[in-house]
C-alpha cells in the first residue's frame, strides 16, 4: 500500500499539522492573536513555506513554533511519519526501526522518539473514576535502579526477604475499569508515596481495587470503598473485585520494553510510561484507530519543548 502524501511530502505534512493545530485558522504562538485580519502569510523566494507574520506583536511564526518540532532540521513529513509509527505499534517501535524506515541516523531517530513521547504526555490531569466507577491500583518493578536507594529505617542493612528485587525501579499505575491508565515512576514505593498518588489522582467517590499490599491500608477512609484480592492465597478474582486490568497493562508495558526497547535509562523511564499510557488510553477498545491515535499525538506537540542541551 502506498504511503499517504503527508508521510512523503513536506508541504502536505505542514498543511496536515496546520489543520490539526489551527482548526480555526493560524494562531500566533507568541501573543495568542487569532484574528485572521491581523495575520499575514509571507511569500517570496527568500521566505520558506508556511511562515506567517503576526501584525500584533510583529513576530514571524510557523506551525512548529512552540512545539516539540521547533527548530528541528528534520523534515516535517518525517516527523509525521515517525509519530504514526510510534503511535501504531501496540508495544512500541524502536528508534533503530524508525531510523531504517525514515532513512535517518539512529541518533536522529532517538532524538525524534523522545520528543514524540513528550507530545504524548498528558496535561491538565483530572481525577480518575467517580461515583459508581472502579479504579485499580497496583505497583510493579522494572529495570535496575542506577543508584541504590536504601530505606532509612534499615540503616544500610541488606534486604533478606525473598520476592521483589529490591533495587528495581518502582512503577505505580492506576487503571480505570474499562477506561484509562495513569502511571508514575517513583523513587521509592512506600506507603506515603503511593497513598499520595492514589489520593491526588482518584476521585473520592470511586471504588478502589488493590491486592493485599500494606501500601493501601487506610484507603477505605479515603474512597467510597476499598476492596482487595489476596494474591498470596491464589485469589485473583472475587465477584467484580480484581486487579487484572492493571496486570494486563503491566504485561503490555514489560513486553514492549523487553522486546522492542531492551534498555532504558532510569531518567527516561517516565517518558516511556507516557508513551505506553497514551496508546492504552487511545486504544481500539475505546474507539480510537491508528489514524486517530496519530492525530491525537500530533495535537499534543503544542506548548511543549524538550532539549537535552540543558537540564529540564
Amino acid at each position: 500500500m502506498a504511503l499517504l502524501k503527508i508521510y512523503t511530502d513536506e508541504n502536505a505534512a505542514r498543511e496536515h499539522l496546520e489543520a490539526l493545530l489551527w482548526p480555526d485558522g493560524p494562531t500566533c504562538p507568541h501573543c495568542g492573536n487569532a484574528d485572521a485580519k491581523r495575520i499575514t502569510k509571507l511569500a517570496g523566494k527568500s521566505t520558506r513555506p508556511g511562515v506567517y507574520k503576526c501584525n500584533e506583536c510583529r513576530k514571524p511564526f510557523s506551525v512548529t513554533v512552540g512545539t516539540v518540532f521547533e527548530r528541528s532540521h528534520i523534515k516535517l513529513h518525517q516527523w509525521v511519519y515517525a509519530t504514526h509509527l510510534l503511535s501504531a505499534g501496540k508495544k512500541g517501535t524502536s528508534s533503530l526501526q524508525i531510523s531504517r524506515m525514515l532513512g535517518v541516523t539512529y541518533k536522529t531517530a532517538w532524538f525524534m522518539t523522545h520528543r514524540i513521547r513528550e507530545a504524548m504526555r498528558e496535561l491538565g490531569l483530572t481525577p480518575m473514576g467517580g461515583e459508581g466507577e472502579i479504579v485499580e491500583a497496583d505497583e510493579t518493578y522494572f529495570g535496575k535502579q542506577e543508584t541504590m536507594r536504601v530505606s532509612p529505617q534499615r540503616k544500610g542493612r541488606p534486604f533478606t526477604k525473598k520476592g521483589h528485587k529490591w533495587n528495581n525501579r518502582p512503577i505505580v499505575s492506576l487503571v480505570e475499569r474499562g477506561g484509562r491508565v495513569r502511571s508514575f515512576h517513583v523513587a521509592v514505593a512506600d506507603k506515603e508515596t503511593v497513598q499520595n498518588i492514589v489520593r491526588e489522582n482518584i476521585a473520592a467517590e470511586t471504588r478502589l481495587h488493590t491486592d493485599e499490599s500494606r501500601l493501601y491500608i487506610g484507603a477505605d477512609a479515603i474512597f467510597a470503598a476499598h476492596e482487595t484480592v489476596k494474591h498470596t492465597a491464589g485469589e485473583y478474582v472475587r465477584g467484580d473485585i480484581h486487579t487484572n486490568s492493571a496486570e494486563g497493562y503491566f504485561s503490555i508495558f514489560k513486553r514492549g520494553m523487553r522486546g522492542n526497547y531492551q534498555h532504558c535509562k532510569e531518567k527516561h523511564l517516565h517518558r516511556y510510561l507516557a508513551e505506553f499510557d497514551f496508546r492504552y488510553n487511545n486504544r481500539i477498545a475505546l474507539g480510537v484507530n491508528d489514524e486517530m491515535r496519530a492525530a491525537r499525538a500530533l495535537r499534543g506537540i503544542s506548548g511543549k519543548r524538550l532539549t537535552y542541551r540543558r537540564t529540564h
